[in-house]
């Protein structure tokens, strides 16, 4: 495992490669799974405030579930997430051709509709973040929808912790990446066979 601030971190971000295939997956991550995307508290109020401009990228029934149960439901362990459409995909699904699905809020974000991308669960999927209050654990979540994005990732060379560059920093901060680029190159120089 590797330190970095209060977080622990797996080395399985520092080992593994990946690289999304939506062209093979088609987004299933959105659509699959035992309950919605973690939001943390703060996203609601966010959700709440940019759901006027979302919603002409939402499915109709997409719209019926936020508009029924509201931007955000809770997950089995009693945590906020995003609501689900009968207990499947994502509330704020939105259907790209060849049946791919893409997130609603970031079409409106990448048509400057609004100023904030999507939950940071999202943005960091398959990294997930638990928060036990003294410490983070950021861990890799392995699922086989993303074989694809693995296989990909082995071809390219591109390393977790490098393709997710973008959502570590929003979620921890510039310096608690650099923090973990040092970490890691610590880490691999002492695994080096």
């Amino acid at each position: 495992m590797l330190i970095v601030d209060n977080a622990i971190v797996s080395e399985d971000i520092a080992e593994c490669c990946f690289d999304c295939d939506l062209s093979c997956c088609k987004g299933e991550c959105c659509i699959e799974g035992d309950c919605g995307a973690p939001l943390l508290e703060e996203e609601i109020p966010i959700l709440q405030h940019i759901l006027p401009e979302v919603k002409p990228y939402m499915t109709p029934e997409g719209i019926q579930v936020v508009e029924a149960e509201g931007v955000s439901a809770l997950d089995n362990a009693g945590e906020p997430c995003t609501p689900l459409i009968d207990n499947r995909e994502c509330a704020y699904i939105h259907w790209g051709p060849d049946g791919m699905a893409f997130c609603a809020i970031e079409k409106a974000y990448r048509e400057g509709k609004v100023d904030w991308k999507k939950p940071v669960s999202c943005h960091l999927y398959p990294i997930r973040v638990d928060d036990f209050g003294e410490f983070i654990a950021v861990n890799y979540h392995r699922w086989d929808i993303c074989r694809c994005a693995v296989a990909k990732g082995r071809e390219s060379g591109v390393p977790l912790y490098e393709y997710l560059r973008e959502p570590l920093i929003r979620r921890f901060g510039q310096a608690w990446y650099d923090e973990l680029l040092e970490q890691v190159a610590i880490w691999k120089e002492n695994n080096r066979r």
